[in-house]
């Protein structure tokens, strides 16, 4: 097993870059090569290759394809989260369709990005992994939530609902800054986003996060994902 700490604010990310389409392994090994604070370590073409390297390399993130001859990123994403459980993997694909996302993030998966996504938001995703958040942008979210049971059929509407004095209570105790928090969270905003969005500190940000996820029993952000929609605070 390889312990990996998680890196500080200035120290490099180690990224192993896996994916089983050469030309889209080397132009993702490439982007990750030229961004300032990252640094590729190694790259693979399948999943058990990608097990081997990482025991080798020692990545903070490992940027993950799904779909691979030998061993899937499925597999393979649950393999790396037994072995070296401070790895983070982010599932990088072509293919969002709930089967996949449900898979990825049962076997450990921390982000969950298209391959449609803009170099700012793979590099975004990078660091948020790196650092312990998750991410998962919007399309990604909404086949999570289509894969819950009863998904959009909370009381009180979608995003916006009203809440407050005179107005809808929110779950669990929490306060109306926390249930903004969590709408965000559900549509795949970063904790710079959200702080952007609520004009507040990103530090803010962070402990609206921690005080809803202990009132609501969430762990991760996809746990917060699947409770703001089963709550009907947002709408597929």
């Amino acid at each position: 097993m390889v312990a990996v700490p998680v890196p500080s604010e200035e120290e490099t990310i180690r990224v192993l870059v896996v994916d089983d389409q050469q030309a889209v392994r080397e132009g993702l090994a490439a982007l990750v090569g030229l961004t300032d604070g990252l640094e590729v370590v190694g790259q693979a073409g399948d999943g058990a290759e990608a097990v081997r390297l990482a025991a080798e390399t020692a990545p903070h993130v490992v940027l993950m394809d799904l779909r691979m001859p030998i061993m899937d990123g499925v597999e393979a994403t649950a393999r790396l989260r037994r072995d070296h459980p401070g790895v983070a993997v982010l599932v990088l694909s072509t293919y969002a369709d709930q089967e996949l996302v449900v898979a990825a993030l049962s076997a450990g998966a921390r982000g969950y990005l298209t391959k449609e996504a803009s170099r700012t938001q793979i590099e975004t995703a990078i660091r948020s992994c790196a650092h312990g958040q998750s991410t998962l942008d919007a399309a990604v979210s909404a086949r999570l939530v289509a894969s819950l049971p009863g998904a959009g059929a909370g009381a009180g509407g979608g995003a916006g609902a009203r809440w407050g004095s005179g107005r809808r209570p929110l779950p669990d105790g929490l306060t109306r800054r926390e249930g903004d928090v969590l709408v965000r969270i559900a549509r795949g905003l970063t904790n710079r986003e959200i702080a952007r969005e609520l004009c507040v500190e990103e530090s803010t940000v962070k402990t609206h996060i921690n005080n809803a996820f202990a009132k609501i029993g969430a762990r991760t952000r996809s746990d917060a994902v699947r409770y703001a929609y089963r709550q009907g605070l947002v709408e597929p």
